[in-house]
């Protein structure tokens, strides 16, 4: 252990919590005892109510993307309520409603910082879960525990009157298909493509529509097509029907890909017309082939996007609010987690599991 280390372990107090983690690759979810730090100054204190189940935590968990640091504690779409705060904290006070999504700490001083793009810190973001913890040392632990203690500047506010279980998805399956909705200008005028309604599609059909434009959503399943137009979509194309996507060629502004499991980019790289953007927000474990004239012809662009920054959170959080958008969920007990990722694995839920945290106290 380093002599850094070593101050950060014996200068930081902490507290004891219930959690659940993965101690290796091949071991399910268990119950796991992990540390929280006493508040520092700027900190805020939350009791988790809700955390969702993200795509992500299942790859963190299984080493899919093999940067796993183990005992993994995963969750990054928390919400909860303030029981604590630190002596400088101005936005928060006790009894409040309060989130925190993928990230607990950048390094705040790089370009992208500045610019409020926290995201891609140039000194990489601190993530709320598989992150080096600045203050205790070893890892970050996330959301499926029984509180977390994270900066004010990285606290997200939560309006009083939502459905907390669903809008506890929008910390990351809505930041991460709202950020590139927004960046490249999808609105009124534009036909905007989905692939695949799964826990980030539904959410991008639904900001899609939200913002105006004409939604397609893509997908391999028949069964979806009722409720991708209940979600808001205008149109379902089967891709597995040649006939159907050959229909779109070249007539879509912008194509949102959801997409992990690893599949044909350039069968809706043609369906681009000029200046289109395809961006992928899913994230397959392989490396993805594009054929070079797909993007040359005609001026197509193939794109990649990641959650969004903490300021662009909170403004998805308050137009959620303020338009009643949820996302659409299946709530769990932490007991029911390993089912819960075979049953993710399996396309098995709709559209996204939430576990009620309250369940951790059983």
């Amino acid at each position: 252990m380093s002599t850094s280390t070593e101050t950060l372990l014996t200068s930081t107090a902490a507290k004891t919590v219930k959690a659940w983690a993965a101690q290796s690759a091949a071991s399910s979810l268990a119950p796991f005892s992990i540390q929280r730090r006493d508040p520092l100054p700027g900190d805020v204190v939350i009791d988790i109510l809700y955390c969702g189940v993200c795509h992500s935590d299942l790859h963190q968990v299984r080493n899919e993307w093999h940067n796993s640091i183990y005992p993994v504690v995963p969750g990054h779409e928390i919400v909860g309520r303030v029981v604590r705060t630190g002596r400088d904290v101005k936005r928060f006070k006790e009894g409040d409603l309060a989130a925190v999504g993928c990230m607990v700490d950048s390094c705040r001083v790089c370009a992208s910082c500045l610019r409020g793009l926290e995201q891609y810190c140039e000194k990489f973001p601190t993530f709320t879960y598989n992150g080096s913890d600045k203050h205790l040392g070893g890892p970050t632990f996330g959301g499926y525990a029984e509180s977390i203690v994270v900066d004010e500047a990285f606290t997200l506010k939560i309006g009083a009157n939502v459905n907390l279980a669903a809008t506890a998805p929008l910390l990351c399956a809505g930041i991460t298909t709202w950020s590139p909705l927004r960046h490249w200008k999808a609105g009124p005028g534009q036909k905007v493509g989905v692939v695949g309604l799964g826990g980030l599609g539904h959410m991008g059909v639904k900001f899609a529509r939200a913002f105006g434009a004409h939604v397609v959503l893509f997908t391999t399943s028949p069964g979806k097509t009722e409720d991708a137009l209940r979600l808001g979509a205008h149109e379902v194309v089967i891709s597995r029907k040649a006939h159907q996507m050959r229909k779109h060629a070249s007539s879509f502004d912008f194509i949102l890909d959801a997409v992990s499991a690893s599949h044909d980019i350039n069968a809706y790289l043609s369906l681009l017309k000029l200046d289109g953007t395809l961006t992928l927000v899913g994230a397959p474990e392989a490396p993805v082939p594009v054929a070079a004239f797909n993007l040359l012809l005609p001026r197509r662009r193939f794109a990649g996007s990641a959650i969004g920054g903490i300021a662009e959170t909170q403004e998805m959080l308050d137009f959620c609010a303020e338009r009643g958008i949820v996302s659409d969920i299946e709530t769990i007990g932490i007991q029911q987690i390993n089912e819960a990722y075979d049953r993710l694995l399996k396309g098995d839920v709709k559209y996204r599991f939430v576990i009620d945290m309250a369940s951790l106290k059983h």
